[in-house]
């Protein structure tokens, strides 16, 4: 019986060392990330102009324009809208001509166009003016809106000279945060 308790002592005394011991390590990692200013517009892919009245009143049509930015302190951004490709078939409205203009209402951030402006193919012109140290979303500091939204509303004129028909053109929005 000595000699079993002996053996058994012996046993829990080969086992006790590698099951009381235990090795633990930790380790603290720093994560970087370098936010840049950006910004993400949203438009529906086209809008109808529709007539105001009989007879050769303007065409018009509001475009819904939804956008996310974060801009740099002491910096801001714009949005901005430019004919990219003027009215087609050519014997109808032309942007190139100033029959296009639009007026910018209703900015959830920013600063909306002032006045009436004129769509045109050779320069970009105003739509929104951010400020510096904005953001999309989340309250204070940012705007409490997420997406932000400004409308543009389109004025086409209707000129008699105009051959009758279906005329398209693509309008293109930049947004530019710094």
């Amino acid at each position: 019986m000595k000699q079993l308790r002996l053996v058994a002592r012996l046993v829990l005394l080969a086992l006790a060392p590698s099951m009381a011991t235990s090795d633990i390590a930790s380790t603290t990692q720093s994560l970087m990330a370098f936010l840049q200013a950006s910004g993400k517009l949203s438009v529906p892919a086209a809008i109808a102009l529709q007539p105001t009245s009989t007879g050769f009143a303007p065409f018009v049509g509001s475009l819904p324009l939804s956008f996310r930015v974060r801009t740099s302190p002491g910096a801001g951004g714009t949005i901005s809208l430019q004919v990219s490709s003027d009215f087609t078939p050519p014997e109808g409205p032309s942007a190139s001509g100033g029959n296009l203009r639009y007026t910018c209402t209703g900015s959830s951030m920013g600063n909306p166009c002032s006045g009436i402006q004129t769509a045109s193919p050779s320069a970009q012109s105003p739509v929104v003016s951010l400020p510096g140290a904005a953001c999309t979303g989340g309250g204070a500091p940012c705007s409490q809106a997420d997406p932000n939204t400004v409308q543009v509303d389109f004025v086409l004129e209707n000129e008699p000279a105009y051959n009758t028909g279906n005329y398209s053109a693509q309008v293109l929005f930049v947004i530019s945060a710094t």
